[in-house]
């Protein structure tokens, strides 16, 4: 049995592909899942599992999982997911498992991601999600979507459906950390840009970054390249949708299919 702590958007991909029983927690205890403070329902539930993940990102200084249940999570397959965001500014170098971390502003990630590490757990590394229902293309519909400006201000990102691949590739490999990120990191202005071209749409509007918010200003404060070679070398995986402009056709396509004998030419200033 899989149970799942966090059964949000990546989480719930990941327990609808499990081929066996699955159980997940949140808040509430909503849609028929656990209420994660309902130790007296969790632990029954941990030491039944054969599989354990945790999707719950810190909660302050302290990984809400570890100090609520760390002490019955042992003899089990761990997996956590985690943030690229551990890896910090790199000033668009690539950063690969190696790199050092807790450089950047999610210091309790990086705890929380050594923690999981120090159980033996198969800790993912994961940079900005993408997915059916959650992309630049429902963003720019709604227009909600923006550009910086910032060519040079490179991230990477990786389809919901691939970070899923992943973790069905590390069920029998060897504990440690995995980057699950395509093949193309670039800058976010492209990625925007091309959803509003498949959309038939003008590319959203230039904003001034410090019009931005706090947390928005911080995204755009750290710059770095996320390399997927361990992940391919130690699990054989390969991402299904190894850039955002294959990811976002077949997501584009799941509404308004394109002719296969015409698909759009590469937004201007995105050549790669």
């Amino acid at each position: 049995m899989l149970l799942i702590f966090g059964l949000g958007y990546t989480a719930g991909r990941i327990a609808a592909a499990w081929p066996g029983v699955t159980m997940g927690t949140t808040r509430d205890g909503r849609d028929g899942t656990l209420r994660f403070d309902d130790a007296a329902a969790v632990r029954p539930a941990i030491a039944a599992a054969t599989h354990i993940l945790s999707s719950v990102p810190p909660e302050g200084d302290v990984d809400p999982v570890l100090a609520r249940y760390g002490d019955a999570l042992d003899g089990r397959w761990l997996g956590y997911l985690s943030s690229t965001g551990v890896y910090g500014d790199a000033g668009g170098a690539w950063v690969d498992e190696a790199a050092p971390t807790g450089t950047g502003r999610r210091s309790a990630r990086t705890a929380a991601d050594a923690a999981w590490l120090e159980r033996g757990a198969r800790v993912f590394r994961l940079p900005g999600i993408y997915g059916p229902g959650r992309s630049p293309l429902e963003r720019v519909r709604a227009g909600r979507a923006h550009r910086v400006g910032l060519p040079d201000q490179v991230f990477s990102r990786v389809h919901v459906d691939d970070i899923v691949a992943g973790v069905f590739a590390a069920l029998n490999a060897p504990a440690g950390a995995y980057n699950l990120a395509d093949d193309l990191p670039c800058a976010q202005d492209d990625v925007v840009a091309y959803a509003a071209q498949l959309l038939r749409l003008p590319p959203p509007p230039l904003v001034d970054i410090a019009t931005l918010s706090p947390m928005a200003r911080g995204f755009y404060a750290e710059n770095r390249r996320v390399a997927n070679g361990k992940a391919k070398r130690v699990l054989g995986w390969r991402p299904a949708w190894p850039t955002y402009r294959l990811g976002l056709r077949a997501l584009n396509a799941m509404t308004s299919p394109m002719p296969a004998s015409a698909p759009p030419a590469a937004a201007s200033g995105d050549q790669r």
